[in-house]
């Protein structure tokens, strides 16, 4: 199509765009990418005025049809983010330059990986060097120190370097379903070791007199967010300082989003829950997102963190589960160690050449990092051959 009928449009909320439009540009597999999941965290105020995050999405049209879009938001620091760059804005305001605001493609607060360039054919070249071009002249123009897209696809951010971006190569923990008929046949994949561990671990839990719950869909009624928004907000108290999700944003999951929504809760008979884990589903995947509890009982954040999500996606026929950033206790268990993959653009020259220098140094160590853990996975077979995904 001849470039004067293709334009790009930056909208400051998802209720200037229908959620039809939206969501016939979203794939199956991230659930965070809808319209409904992302106008929660507009709608409930954890993201827009009077936040670091101020939404500014682009949107491509071809004529009159919408042809693919980002989520996309001016940020003024970088929490919330889970690839870490404050060493970079250390290094910018050390030399006199300003490093925020800058642009960020990403889902806020989710460290979930899958395509960020949304487009009704899923593998789009043309739509993805579109929309990164009009984010880098958007930042030129809003004076955006640099342009930064996290958890895309690899094939995205191949893509995107052939407009001037650089990859960046990070770690994450992922429990991948290899035709398994039930959680025991998942643990003969482990070590005699840990197999007998997990074993010892998910019978403490089942004598400890605990109920445990699974709820998704309308089974999940306003009680139940309430005890994890509590939850969520004991963890975020004790370990970060300041939670970034509101309760309003919980029940506006629960009324929006409840069919992609999968509680975990346990308590015990005739009282309050005392813990509980909310993850949220795609088509073939599972994510873990947060946990929290009100009472210590030991081994109780595996159970729910790992052991109930992983016999989900066993007998729901999900092929993966993430979750979440960071934690070794995931390859303890099973999990594999997995590159996923950012993007960077600095409108810097020299920001550009020595941040790309780094990260094609830092790239090749994790590679090696990535073989190197997985020789010492639980898993026997991953431990013998070391490959990466």
């Amino acid at each position: 199509m001849p470039d004067d009928q293709v334009h790009t449009l930056f909208v400051e909320s998802l209720r200037d765009v229908a959620p039809e439009d939206w969501d016939n540009l979203v794939g199956p597999e991230n659930p965070f990418l809808r319209h409904a999941f992302l106008s929660a965290l507009e709608e409930s105020g954890c993201v827009g005025p009077k936040t670091a995050w101020s939404p500014e999405h682009a949107l491509l049209f071809r004529g009159d049809q919408l042809w693919a879009a980002v989520p996309a938001y001016a940020k003024a620091d970088s929490f919330g983010e889970y690839i870490f760059d404050h060493a970079w804005a250390d290094a910018f305001h050390r030399v006199g330059l300003a490093y925020y605001p800058k642009s960020l493609v990403a889902v806020p607060f989710t460290p979930a990986n899958g395509r960020r360039f949304l487009s009704a054919q899923s593998d789009d070249p043309e739509a993805v060097r579109r929309l990164a071009e009009a984010l880098q002249r958007r930042a030129i123009k809003q004076a955006q120190s640099s342009v930064h897209v996290l958890f895309l696809t690899l094939e995205e951010a191949q893509i995107l370097e052939s407009a001037g971006f650089r990859t960046r190569v990070s770690t994450q923990y992922h429990w991948f379903n290899h035709d398994y008929k039930s959680f025991d046949a998942y643990l003969e994949e482990l070590r005699s070791q840990k197999r007998k561990q997990i074993r010892r671990e998910r019978r403490a839990i089942s004598e400890s007199g605990l109920e445990i719950l699974e709820l998704t869909g309308n089974d999940i009624e306003p009680g139940h967010m309430q005890a994890m928004w509590r939850f969520y907000q004991d963890t975020g108290s004790r370990k970060w300082g300041r939670p970034y999700l509101n309760r309003a944003w919980f029940e506006n999951i629960r009324q929006a989003f409840a069919e992609n929504t999968l509680l975990f809760l346990a308590r015990r008979p005739g009282k309050e829950y005392v813990a509980g884990t909310l993850n949220f589903l795609g088509k073939d995947r599972l994510f873990g997102r947060y946990w929290g509890a009100t009472e210590h009982v030991p081994f109780l954040h595996f159970e729910l963190c790992y052991y109930r999500p992983i016999e989900y996606a066993i007998r729901s026929g999900r092929l993966l589960f993430e979750a979440g950033a960071q934690g070794e206790h995931k390859f303890l268990r099973g999990f594999e160690t997995v590159p996923c993959y950012s993007s960077h653009w600095f409108a810097h020259p020299e920001g550009q050449r020595a941040i790309g220098d780094f990260l094609a140094a830092e790239a090749e160590q994790v590679r090696a990092g990535i073989v190197h853990m997985n020789s010492f996975s639980p898993l026997k077979t991953l431990r013998s051959s070391g490959v990466q995904k």
